[in-house]
């Protein structure tokens, strides 16, 4: 295994040193392995979303489908393999997402060492079907792996133990913020770190920006770097409308923006590539740990992945002081006109380290368990789940427009909410006897909104109401007590009844009019007399709107009670002066 990591080191130093001569950019980046079956689970995808309308794949496709793609781009045999369904339209829209994100695979590399070679160079480090056993994960390759085991350990509350899994994503997710500052037209290294940490932009925002990317035939980077742009300086003339689809994302995207400019200036601004990488690896360790416990998985994977990236820095940067020759590698070399050499040759050196790091970790052996790494969950690190890069890539399903629940069902549900608001218990005053009770829940009920209205009402008949219980037949009480009947009667009326009760001047208007008036006031005492009166001018009196009514003279009878009679009748009481008047004799 050892020779066969040193032929492929060899392999990808000649590639690096003579990429310019066939590569319109000298800061591709190499998909690994597990890179490129992702990719081509992607392609997968597309092409049945363009035949059936569906963007998805089974894994027992994209396995058979793997096989033979690397057979058939190694040019090995592959006769004894059946031919997927689709493979030209899945081979295209594969080189096409290359091409469109300015990455290449393994494979690549191999075709182009030997064409590119020099005589100094090794004819052929290894053949091509070693690097099929190496992609495929067979033989040799998995010499290296730890055996998986047959039964699973014996769970432990032992601190510092987090899952292969974890540790996985977390380093993908350090690649990926790295390899972004080399290659910002990396899709797949976007849709790694834009919502890690969380932001806020989970599947509808990375929807969005990809159909505005398409729309405006650019990358993922570039176009949340327009947009971003357009808002902070373009002005009102410039910027988008408030119509855009990432307006609602605008907050996100310029904290993930921020991010990327605060390590692009790192980038530029440390002469030394040591010490440049050392900030950048600790700025993406602080952005994935910020809020969380020391003994969180994602605390731990991400202590572990910084603290050898940062040895491997070191090493990389050592080795090439050192080495007379040097790996030839030379990105975004300045051009001629340019004013500012400096800030032109900015961050080179560190560029270099940084793309000898990100081809080590293209040439790791790829991962065993191909379900595990196709269904991974990219979203463990923000807490949120189900967001694994093919269910990333896929648009959410649109709304129907049908209703979730039956309009019954809503209806009944409103009427319980309403009811439960209006029969909530309230705390009463000492003096509520002397104010007029709530209108009752069965008013409340019946129609809730002046929408639910009955469009023809058949007005039932009345029914007459006398009165059975006269004051004869009750011992003489004070105008505390019978307010206090009063009130009692009112709070257990029943649903049929009027808000006022059976004492009121609407059940004495129903009996006999407004002129025949029972004898209890005959014989009550003045205070509740002036109690009555009140009552009675408020009843008449009770919309806001119309101005209190004169009382009409009464008929003064023949005897000793006519002047006491019209003694009270010219006292003319306003509305709400006799209930004033009965809360301050109190």
């Amino acid at each position: 295994m050892v020779v066969m990591e040193e032929s492929l080191r060899t392999m990808i130093r000649v590639f690096r040193r003579e990429c310019h001569r066939v590569l319109d950019s000298e800061r591709t980046t190499i998909q690994g392995a597990d890179g490129m079956l992702m990719v081509l689970q992607l392609a997968m995808a597309g092409v049945n979303k363009q035949e059936h309308g569906d963007f998805g794949v089974a894994l027992s496709e994209v396995l058979a489908a793997w096989k033979y793609f690397l057979l058939d781009k190694l040019q090995l045999s592959h006769n004894d393999i059946p031919l997927p369904q689709n493979y030209d339209l899945i081979r295209k829209e594969y080189d096409c997402f290359l091409k469109r994100t300015n990455t290449v695979d393994l494979i690549d590399v191999f075709i182009t060492f030997k064409e590119l070679r020099i005589n100094e160079d090794p004819e052929e480090p290894l053949t091509a079907m070693q690097l099929f056993q190496f992609l495929i994960c067979e033989k040799e390759s998995l010499e290296k792996m730890d055996p998986l085991p047959v039964c699973p350990a014996t769970p432990s509350n032992k601190a510092g133990i987090c899952s292969p899994q974890v540790q996985r994503v977390v380093r993908r997710v350090f690649c990926s913020y790295l390899g972004l500052l080399v290659n910002s037209k990396n899709d797949l290294a976007l849709a790694y770190t834009l919502d890690n940490p969380n932001r806020s932009l989970g599947h509808i925002a990375f929807t969005d920006l990809r159909h505005a990317a398409c729309d405006s035939t650019s990358s993922l980077f570039l176009t949340v770097t327009s947009f971003v742009r357009a808002i902070q300086l373009g002005g009102k003339g410039y910027a988008p409308p408030e119509s855009h689809p990432l307006r609602k994302h605008v907050k996100g995207l310029s904290e993930f923006l921020n991010f990327i400019d605060q390590c692009q200036d790192v980038l530029g601004e440390t002469s030394n590539p040591r010490e440049a990488g050392f900030k950048l690896v600790s700025s993406i360790r602080a952005a994935l740990v910020k809020g969380r416990s020391n003994g969180d998985p994602v605390y731990l994977a991400a202590e572990d992945t910084a603290k050898s990236l940062k040895e491997r820095i070191g090493q990389i940067h050592t080795m090439q002081t050192h080495s007379a020759v040097g790996t030839g590698i030379s990105p975004a070399r300045p051009k001629a006109y340019a004013i500012n050499h400096c800030t032109a040759y900015g961050g080179r050196e560190t560029v270099k380290v940084l793309m000898t790091l990100l081809d080590e970790e293209a040439l790791a052996p790829p991962c065993r368990n191909k379900a595990e790494l196709l269904s991974e969950d990219h979203a463990v690190l923000n807490g949120s789940s189900g967001a694994c890069l093919l269910n990333l890539y896929k648009s959410p399903e649109a709304p129907t427009g049908s209703s979730p629940e039956p309009l019954r069902n809503r209806v009944l549900s409103q009427q319980e909410h309403i009811k439960s608001k209006v029969a909530r218990p309230t705390v009463r005053s000492q003096f509520a006897c002397t104010y007029k009770d709530e209108m009752p829940l069965n008013r409340v009920l019946e129609f809730p909104s002046t929408s639910q209205l009955p469009t023809c009402v058949h007005p039932a008949p009345k029914k007459p109401v006398s009165l059975h219980v006269t004051l004869e037949e009750e011992p003489e009480s004070s105008g505390m007590d019978i307010s206090l009947k009063e009130a009692t009667n009112l709070r257990h009326e029943g649903p049929g009844q009027s808000a006022l009760g059976e004492h009121s001047g609407n059940a004495w208007n129903r009996a006999g009019g407004k002129g025949t008036q029972p004898e209890q006031l005959k014989r009550a005492t003045g205070t509740s007399k002036r109690k009555l009166a009140n009552r009675e001018c408020t009843e008449q009196g009770r919309e806001e709107n119309q101005p209190p009514q004169k009382r009409p003279p009464t008929k003064t009878p023949a005897g000793g009670l006519g002047k006491r009679n019209v003694k009270a009748a010219s006292k003319k009481l306003i509305a709400g002066q006799g209930k004033l008047t009965g809360f301050f004799r109190l």
